[in-house]
């Protein structure tokens, strides 16, 4: 089992960059395939990226592609959202995320989210 705690999110004008930490408690973090959603208001949970255990593979929503990198750090026990020429359209709950693949995964286990909030 493990807890999920993501930090990071915050006020920013279009154009800006947020980094979005999400922090794992319990021995195997390594194990777990790592995700990060979004969730805007009056709208359903969307994909945003993925990164497999050893952090060598990633896979992004076509919406974010070459402005969000995911990473993670093992020792750590962190997984991290750099966010990048932020759109106010980016504005939303952002969710980390555990499960056993970084795609096609059935995500196991959430954290409570972080508010990004992007401005005109």
């Amino acid at each position: 089992q493990v807890q999920l705690v993501e930090s990071g999110g915050g006020l920013v004008q279009a154009g800006g960059s947020l980094r979005l930490s999400c922090a794992a408690s319990g021995r195997t973090f390594s194990s777990y395939a790592l995700g990060w959603f979004r969730q805007a208001p009056g709208k359903e949970r969307e994909f945003v990226a993925a990164i497999s255990r050893s952090g060598t593979s990633t896979v992004y929503a076509d919406s974010v592609k070459g402005r969000f990198t995911i990473s993670r750090d093992n020792a750590q026990n962190t997984v991290y959202l750099q966010m990048n020429s932020l759109k106010p359209e980016d504005t939303a709950v952002y969710y980390c995320a555990a499960g056993d693949k970084y795609i096609g995964s059935a995500w196991d286990y959430w954290g409570q989210g972080t508010q990004v909030s992007v401005s005109t």
